[in-house]
């Protein structure tokens, strides 16, 4: 089993007194950091871009899997399968339909969502339609097992789109809808108010929603 790491220098915790257009750019420089270590891992099998990989996503996916799973072995077996999964499938990787972290984060729920099918039967799938419930997506908070089959199926056709989203944007949208945090926990996490977060949230749901809108037409 692959070892479990903490820590890492590339961790981007943006504060509120940073320039917007100064941490736009740090968010860019990791995104690109990521796609070109999962470029070294698909193209030359690469350890050290895979261990940069590792030591940066391990400890988030772990706290996701404890969260999700409240099990510290479950949680490790989902992060051991996401990882061995980015470095066998690393070459499936394409930066035009999202960026490293969307990737590996929807391996990561679809090993989650895997390991629950072993208990559970898959939900049917629902239409674009119903992704907008009355202009507002929801917050990924419910305990319920018909609740978050839902919002798995409707990340499913969220995710390939994020790409299309400004940084700040795109950061809410995976820190919610990927790894299933809290608006308030990514309000903490990022220093900015519980309003930004929501703002956000709903400029980004407006330009997927023109995506959506152009993929079925």
């Amino acid at each position: 089993m692959l070892k479990l790491t903490t820590g890492s220098g590339h961790d981007v915790r943006p504060h509120s007194n940073v320039d917007t257009a100064q941490l736009m750019t740090a968010q860019e420089q990791t995104h690109q950091q990521w796609e070109e270590a999962l470029t070294f891992v698909a193209l030359k099998r690469d350890k050290l871009a895979y261990a940069e990989l590792f030591n940066y996503f391990a400890p988030r996916l772990r706290a996701f899997g404890m969260k999700m799973f409240g099990n510290e072995q479950q949680a490790l077996e989902m992060v051991q399968d996401t990882m061995l999964n980015v470095w066998k499938k690393a070459a499936l990787f394409d930066a035009t339909k999202g960026c490293a972290s969307t990737w590996i984060y929807t391996i990561a729920r679809n090993v989650r969502f895997d390991m629950l099918r072993k208990k559970q039967s898959r939900k049917d799938d629902i239409s674009a339609d119903d992704l907008w419930l009355n202009g507002e997506y929801p917050e990924p908070e419910s305990e319920d097992a018909s609740a978050q089959w839902d919002i798995q199926l409707l990340s499913e056709k969220l995710a390939p789109h994020f790409n299309l989203l400004p940084p700040a944007q795109r950061d809410v949208m995976e820190r919610v809808y990927l790894q299933e945090k809290t608006h308030q926990e990514v309000s903490d996490e990022l220093a900015i108010p519980l309003g930004t977060v929501k703002s956000r949230i709903r400029l980004a749901l407006d330009r997927l929603r023109e995506a959506l809108d152009g993929t079925r037409n």
